[in-house]
């Protein structure tokens, strides 16, 4: 009988460890863009200062899809999306719940964003954007076995239970 290729606890933890730091680039993005800690985001420019978050990204799109993202630029609908999936996103990847709704909604956002920045002056195809995706891919593999997380006690949850999707 072959013998079955299982992750090791290693592969688990090495992971774990990218889930949660993948999770914290999203949660930064939204603590610099909600509160303008300087680095991305001026304090003048904060949203908590009457900012936009969409504004200074979309406005400068020169790709093939100018006219769709300049037109959301500064929206209160495309303000509100875009910070509560980077809070939500980061919050769900470095608490290890909702796995599988935060890695597509991490990847449609990583997509979007992708799509803004054509063409990408570094390399025709791939970026960052494309390769988080797949990091989230491989996180999202591996769903409901999460170290270092509240899976666990998530998967508990009796709508979780229900529906496995929420994992």
């Amino acid at each position: 009988m072959a013998k079955q290729n299982k992750p090791s606890d290693q592969v688990w933890y090495a992971l774990a460890a990218t889930r949660i730091v993948l999770g914290f680039v999203f949660l930064w993005a939204f603590l610099d863009k909600l509160l303008g800690l300087g680095f991305a985001t001026p304090a003048a420019k904060a949203w908590v200062n009457g900012g936009s978050p969409t504004t200074g990204f979309l406005k400068g799109v020169e790709g093939p899809f100018a006219d769709f993202f300049n037109s959301m630029a500064g929206q209160p609908f495309a303000d509100w999306l875009f910070m509560a999936g980077l809070l939500g996103i980061g919050v769900g990847l470095i608490f290890g719940i909702a796995i599988r709704v935060t890695v597509v909604a991490g990847s449609v956002m990583l997509l979007m964003m992708w799509m803004a920045s054509l063409p990408i002056k570094t390399n025709p195809f791939i970026d960052d954007h494309i390769v988080y995706i797949f990091v989230l891919a491989a996180i999202g593999a591996g769903a409901s076995r999460q170290k270092w997380s509240l899976t666990n006690w998530w998967q508990l949850i009796p709508l979780v239970k229900k529906s496995r999707w929420l994992i």
